[in-house]
């Protein structure tokens, strides 16, 4: 499961991010990862500027770069443990 960050700062905990289409939806668009450090990534919209998405100041403070778009908040498989 993954947290959903949106560009109004509404995070939705526990999305359902069980399959690639799943992931696609929620983000609106291809995947790219974005590593954060060694616990914790994110998904965001591959074209989020070339689709002139919006600015999301949540998951950018988060990757302390700019973030557009919905993004996928997700922590690595070895941080559950």
């Amino acid at each position: 499961m993954a947290d959903l960050i949106k560009i109004n700062g509404e995070i939705i905990k526990d999305v359902d991010d069980s399959s690639l289409a799943k992931k696609q939806k929620l983000i609106g668009g291809y995947l790219e990862y974005c590593p954060l450090d060694e616990h914790s990534f994110m998904y965001v919209d591959e074209e989020g500027l070339i689709k002139g998405r919006q600015a999301n100041p949540v998951a950018s403070a988060i990757a302390n770069r700019m973030i557009v778009g919905d993004v996928l908040l997700c922590l690595n498989d070895s941080a559950h443990e």
